[in-house]
């Protein structure tokens, strides 16, 4: 039975509902239907198709084995081609030259930015700032539109309370709610909203991902399974998800780990239950790089079997494993249906149509714009920007930070000096050799009266072997130990630092030590790098740790002997310079933890909106027999969910409430005033929690429900109210019914999970 136009109806409904609008489904079912009423069994499973561009060049997309594919109908887009050129001679093929002259959709990694690079999607999101977020994925869509690009796999949205595994560094921290809004951030920054959406060929289709429950997997190891209840899913984890749903998102990407037992890429309760049917959603589903064969390993049957369960299951495009090329013997065999195959072709056209290439198949292909939208100033910029309220400052003893314009400062560590490590992992369109240095940054910013020294002190970790898997992709630290020991290096470092007034230390993990497949068990700063700090802090000259990373690392000697700590992430294609807007005290630092740093890695996982056993270990207690506790280490982290510093103080007010009872119907303002007590103008990012005290089944200790960025000059007060309803206490109880219950909730604001003001309220 035909979907009647659903996909744009459900729009339209909530965008005018005039008869422009309707006329609009009419037309495009019409030109669906008709289409595919002109289409072979071939061609449609052509559309399910998604093959990698391979070695594709320009001038020789003709003669390539893709070409020959496109002129026959067996492919529906190709992904991780770069270039406009490359992507218009693709395009021509596609519609001079195939029977149909259906488009292609053209799809690419753009995670956190496209040549212009922001902070990698961990970074960023302790800027709080969803402004900013939404802008970043403007710029990304604006450059990769601008380069042929019309259809990116980000936002990446999966919850994780695991560093050890890698791809924390791509989500956004361990909260559903912060995760929610940014998600919906990314989505109008890359497709435009209402009836901007997808208007102009700045705007791409965003595809969130990994659907779902990726980041939970067993011990951090990536891909691994995940096994957890259906309400701690719907509790916990897949808001995020939903979120971009309700935001308009145009595609979903499965994830790799099974769910349920079931492989995501199988899971019609997850694909088709959920998805579809729960939270409404009207557009394709695309596996992830070869989800379909991988299934074969994961034990649930021969080729043609799975691919055949990834279409019931409501798979609807197949990224490289071209196991749905499958599905026609599937159907001869009774084992797929005819309306299965019609179902994930109609969504994957529907999807070219609302982008526009049915009407200008090179929407996205104009070449001008590729030589003036890209990289540019503006950007740059913005990029600048951004990145410097990123940095989270853990430590700053003695006001060690802001540094003074003057004299000289040794610029010492493996990552000083390096222009690949800068922009972070999954930067796949950059320029490697744009970025500038550390060193070349704070000279920048410094000015001519300060005399930047550089050593590059150590490797980064003492193992040859580690290092090489820690810098792929072009990201070598040029390792040197057949030129130079590893005694010269330090030595050479120490000379240095008795130059100068001051030391930064630039250390950490490289771009590729977090990311895909880049579990690690010891999240410590690496052997060789510990020495060099721990020798740098022997001269008695001031340091400062300027800390790249793209997890949480267990920084608790470091905190313990460190006079002052800059966690910088992977900031972009300018976080150079940003670093020495920070270091320099031109931007007073505002990021705050979206993800809880343990003290070691034995606490792991380790998040703030835990639930309490019945025997909780009193706050502030280290250690009590018969209590949940640990013998060797607190049950505190060592920088907490919300933390960060500033180079100004604030202080909060009692929390006020408008009522204390909230209606079943009504709403309470809860408000509190915050004042910049310190000498320098600052940001403050205010957070909401809720706890409910009671509950028929058990609740964490806190959820944050909301938060706001305020900005004060010195001394000046500003007074933020949060609206607090009955919907923002619901839940999903053990029915899986999505309640509220009366009762007393305690509401928390403040600075972090950790430092906030009480109140109580009865709903």
């Amino acid at each position: 039975m035909k979907r009647k136009g659903l996909w744009i109806l459900a729009t339209c409904i909530l965008l005018a509902g005039n008869m422009q609008c309707q006329q609009k489904v009419l037309e495009g079912d019409q030109f669906i239907n008709d289409l595919m009423s002109k289409m072979t069994l071939e061609e449609k499973i052509g559309q399910l198709n998604l093959p990698a561009s391979g070695d594709i060049t320009t001038g020789q997309a003709q003669s390539s084995d893709i070409a020959e594919k496109i002129k026959k109908g067996q492919v529906g887009g190709l992904f991780n081609i770069k270039g406009v050129e490359k992507i218009r001679e693709v395009q021509r093929i596609a519609v001079e030259e195939s029977r149909l002259k259906i488009p292609l959709i053209f799809g690419m990694d753009v995670i956190h930015g496209y040549e212009t690079v922001f902070p990698i999607p961990l970074g960023i999101s302790c800027t709080w700032d969803m402004q900013a977020i939404e802008q970043s994925a403007r710029i990304a869509a604006t450059e990769a539109s601008a380069d042929g690009i019309c259809w990116t796999f980000s936002p990446m949205v999966d919850i994780s309370r695991d560093p050890r595994w890698g791809r924390v560094s791509e989500g956004n921290g361990e909260d559903p709610y912060l995760g929610g809004e940014i998600a919906k951030a990314m989505v109008r920054g890359y497709q435009g909203s209402g009836a901007d959406m997808y208007a102009t060929n700045s705007n791409i289709m965003a595809c969130v991902k990994h659907y779902a429950l990726y980041g939970a997997g067993e011990a951090g190891r990536d891909y691994n399974t995940v096994d957890m209840s259906h309400m701690r899913m719907f509790n916990e984890y897949l808001y995020p998800y939903r979120a971009a749903v309700e935001a308009g998102v145009g595609s979903v990407m499965a994830s790799f780990n099974e769910v349920d037992g079931i492989p995501a890429t199988a899971n019609k309760w997850l694909m088709t239950d959920v998805l579809r049917d729960q939270w409404g959603f009207k557009g394709f589903v695309v596996t992830d790089y070869t989800g379909i064969s991988e299934m074969i390993a994961h034990g649930i049957g021969d080729f043609q079997t799975v691919s055949a369960r990834a279409l019931k299951a409501g798979i609807d495009m197949d990224m490289v494993s071209e196991g749905l090329a499958t599905v026609g013997q599937s159907l001869k065999e009774g084992k797929v249906t005819q309306a299965e195959i019609d179902r994930a072709c109609r969504l994957v056209l529907e999807a070219k149509y609302k982008l526009g290439l049915f009407s200008d198949p090179y929407k996205y292909c104009d070449v001008n714009r590729a030589k003036t939208e890209i990289f540019t100033p503006e950007h740059r910029a913005v990029a600048r920007k951004i990145a410097s309220e990123s940095f989270v400052l853990l430590k700053n003893a003695d006001n060690t930070l802001p540094l003074r314009k003057g004299g000289t400062i040794a610029v010492v560590g493996p990552l000083a000096n390096t222009r690949s490590n800068m922009p972070g992992t999954w930067s796949v369109a950059v320029d490697l050799t744009k970025p500038a240095t550390v060193v070349e940054g704070i000279q920048e910013v410094a000015g001519a009266d300060v005399k930047v020294i550089y050593a590059k002190g150590s490797h980064l970790v003492a193992d040859a072997q580690y290092e090489e898997r820690a810098t792929m992709f072009g990201r070598t630290l040029n390792r040197d130990q057949e030129t130079r020991s590893n005694e010269a290096m330090l030595q050479e470092a120490l000379q240095a630092a008795r130059k100068a007034d001051v030391i930064v230390a630039a250390l950490g993990e490289s771009s590729e030590m977090s990311g895909e497949s880049s579990s690690r068990t010891d999240l410590g700063i690496p052997d060789v790098q510990q020495t060099l700090l721990k020798e740098l802090l022997k001269t008695g000259k001031p340091v400062v740790l300027v800390l790249f990373t793209g997890r949480p690392l267990t920084l608790t000697w470091e905190n313990e002997n460190v006079p002052a700590i800059l966690n910088v992430w992977f900031g972009g294609t300018e976080a150079a310079y940003a670093i020495g807007d920070v270091l320099f005290g031109d931007v007073n630092p505002s990021g705050k933890l979206t993800a809880t740093f343990p003290k070691n890695v034995g606490q792991i996982p380790l998040f703030y909106n835990h639930k309490n056993t019945g025997r909780p270990l009193e706050k502030g207690k280290w250690f009590e027999k018969f209590r949940s506790n640990y013998l060797d280490v607190d049950n505190d982290p060592l920088y907490p969910f919300g933390y960060g510093l500033s180079y100004t103080s604030f202080a909060y007010s009692d929390i006020q409430l408008s009522a204390a009872n909230l209606p079943g119907d009504g709403e309470i303002t809860a408000s509190v005033t915050v004042t910049n007590t310190g000498e320098r103008d600052g940001a403050e990012v205010v957070q909401l929690y809720i706890r409910d005290l009671v509950g028929s089944v058990t609740r964490p200790v806190k959820e944050l429900k909301g938060f706001e960025k305020i900005f004060l000059k010195a001394g000046e007060s500003k007074t933020v109210e949060f609206k607090i309803t009955p919907e923002m206490l619901k839940f999903y109880n053990y029915e899986m019914q999505y309640v509220n219950e009366p009762g007393d909730f305690e509401v928390m604001i403040g600075g972090s999970s950790e430092s906030l003001q009480a109140a109580k309220i009865t709903l």
